[in-house]
């Protein structure tokens, strides 16, 4: 056996005598007590509010003393009598409470054995750091009586997915004025449900635009109640896109929000250059994503409006990004112009554009942010990545905003991050003269609630 391969070996009943003690420490972190709370389905506020723990003592104790009685099962499955161990009863009692940042060691000691069944009872405790006592009483385990000697096995790593971005997101929108957001052909389950979670989180006032039957059969066959919600009715998805966008030229709504209808029909609208919502910009689709792991959001574009955009269409993608970005609090936000590689190719239109775009924001064509390219994704996200290829630049491994060269990078970049590193997204279509929310089948609540939450910011801003 490789000896540099950590080993767990138990002591069987034979090998153990009265008054014989093993001891294990750990420092309890808040991610021990939220993967606590989410393996054992205990949402008790006492386990992660320290505000209610300090008003409910009592549950604060029990709650965080049961995550700490797991530190006496370690012992007695490790280190006396180890693997092979049955633990057949304790009586445990909860002393004071653990936070955070304790260091709690969990000593176990055999007061008495008995060789005819091989049971021992043992006496318990567990003290913090200060040597106060946390937990103290006795536990009863059938020690094994085979010898046990194996390699200690690799636990997994184990990441809680925080979205704490998005909460901040929808903190700072309830904080505003609810705004009046026309909801556009609301007559799936899904649409209908996102603006009425909407409307009751404060975040907006919806007024749901399309043929009145199928909006009421929608909220019937989803029991969502819409009482005392506006509609505005209409025949089809075409006469809801138009009254809606009639609502914001009226003034009687702040925002638009898609329903059941294709994103190009709404659009269609929003573009008349007599009736819509033009603003000499061109329109353009942000995400705004909360990767777990990550400070502040990252902003990926266009991921659903320009399918392949022009050198100008970039300059208004890059420029609705950054005016985005710095409602959103991100001051100077780092802007990085992807591609396959970091240097200038002619045989890749997507490296002159970005180089393009530089000089553009050099000469005061793109304004509020820094940008930089080509860059390869990596080299955006990653200062290590950068600092490997020598890439020295303001925005290399630092990019509050990523822009793909075409709808389909872009696309990929957002659903990969959304699938594979637990990102959220929340969506907004911007360049318009109120901000555009669209949303997916695929969001969960929490992504819908943002994307309104966004919107709301960019509108309330100006």
């Amino acid at each position: 056996m490789d000896q540099s391969i950590p080993m767990i070996e138990n002591r069987v009943f034979s090998e153990i005598a009265v008054g014989d003690t093993a001891s294990v420490s750990r420092t309890v972190s808040l991610q021990d007590i939220e993967l606590f709370s989410l393996i054992s389905g205990d949402v008790n506020p006492a386990h992660l509010d320290p505000g209610y723990a300090a008003t409910d003592m009592f549950h604060h104790i029990i709650s965080q003393g049961v995550l700490t009685a797991g530190l006496i099962s370690a012992v007695l499955g490790t280190r006396l009598p180890g693997p092979g161990t049955i633990y057949l009863a304790q009586d445990l009692q909860f002393r004071a409470p653990v936070s955070p940042g304790d260091t709690v060691t969990a000593t176990v000691t055999v007061t008495s054995r008995a060789p005819e069944t091989r049971r021992l009872v043992l006496d318990c405790h567990c003290v913090n750091q200060d040597g106060k006592e946390v937990i103290s009483g006795t536990a009863t385990v059938l020690a094994p009586d085979e010898k046990i000697s194996r390699p200690v096995m690799a636990l997994p790593e184990v990441r809680l997915m925080r979205h704490e971005g998005f909460r901040a997101l929808l903190a700072r929108a309830i904080a505003g004025t609810r705004l009046a957001t026309a909801v556009v052909h609301p007559c799936d389950e899904m649409s209908l449900r996102g603006a009425v979670e909407a409307g009751r989180a404060g975040l907006i006032t919806p007024i749901l635009v399309g043929p009145e039957a199928r909006i009421r059969a929608a909220a019937v066959a989803g029991e969502i109640d819409i009482t005392g919600l506006r509609i505005e009715p209409t025949l089809h998805s075409h006469e809801s896109a138009a009254r809606a966008v009639a609502l914001v030229r009226s003034g009687e709504a702040r925002l638009l929000m898609k329903g059941d209808l294709h994103t190009d029909e709404l659009l269609h609208e929003v573009m008349q250059a007599q009736t819509g919502l033009r603003t000499g910009r061109r329109l353009s689709h942000v995400y705004v994503m909360d990767v777990p792991g990550t400070a502040r959001p990252l902003l990926v574009t266009d991921a659903a409006v320009n399918i392949a955009p022009s050198l100008e269409d970039k300059r208004w993608i890059v420029q609705n990004a950054i005016d985005l970005a710095l409602k959103l609090g991100i001051a100077a936000p780092k802007v990085a112009i992807l591609a396959a590689v970091e240097t200038v190719n002619p045989a890749m239109p997507s490296t002159l554009d970005a180089a393009a775009l530089c000089k553009m924001a050099g000469r005061g064509q793109i304004t509020g942010g820094v940008v930089d390219g080509p860059l390869a994704y990596d080299n955006a996200v990653s200062p290590a990545a950068a600092r490997e290829k020598g890439i020295v630049s303001e925005v290399a491994g630092r990019a509050d905003i990523l822009v793909a060269p075409d709808i389909e990078a872009a696309n990929i970049l957002a659903k990969n991050l959304t699938f594979m590193a637990g990102a959220d997204a929340a969506g907004v279509v911007v360049g318009a003269s109120v901000p555009i929310i669209l949303t997916s089948r695929a969001d969960d609540a929490r992504t819908r609630l943002a994307s309104c939450a966004v919107a709301v910011i960019c509108a309330a801003d100006g």
